[in-house]
């Protein structure tokens, strides 16, 4: 019988999860919402000739948000593009190295993409800059970009869970 401690996830991994699940929803609820503005707003402007007032700037700001919510589950599923320019190294000493300087370099700079963000967010906040027809205020997705860049540089180093025996026993 496994030890409690081995099958239980750790508290680093179920935050994650938590988070990863959060994210995962917000992403839904996003894509849904924009899909049905696309489609009210299509309906609206050709069958009744008066089109969803604003919905280029939201179609806009709800792209923006789904990428960033997004990037922070993309990231830990290690699934941006990758180019393997050392693949025919087989010393697993160097190939570990360079996966650690990779993600080092990656995690960089998410934070640099984070801390520019930032600090264009706090001048967007500061000069009050707003969208145009609505005037909903840019500095929000400003904010939400340096967090996920930033939650993206941390994700990088939680360790992927692999599954166990018990899991592939169980599908």
């Amino acid at each position: 019988m496994p030890n409690a401690d081995t099958t239980r996830p750790s508290r680093l991994a179920s935050i994650w999860l938590g988070i990863k699940q959060t994210l995962g929803l917000a992403c839904v609820l996003v894509l849904f919402a924009l899909i049905g503005l696309i489609c009210v707003d299509v309906v609206a402007r050709y069958v009744f000739n008066r089109p969803v007032a604003g919905a280029y700037e939201l179609t806009e700001l709800m792209l923006a948000t789904l990428i960033f919510l997004a990037l922070p589950l993309t990231t830990q599923a290690r699934e941006h593009i990758e180019v393997e320019l050392l693949e025919g190294v087989r010393n697993r000493a160097f190939r570990s190295f360079s996966a650690l300087a990779a993600t080092a370099a990656t995690a960089l700079v998410f934070v640099t993409i984070a801390y520019q963000i930032w600090h264009h967010a706090l001048r967007l906040q500061r000069y009050g800059q707003v969208t145009d027809s609505l005037e909903i205020p840019l500095y929000l997705i400003g904010f939400l970009g340096a967090a996920s860049c930033l939650l993206s540089a941390l994700v990088l180093f939680v360790p992927r869970r692999t599954p166990s025996s018990q899991d592939r026993q169980r599908d």
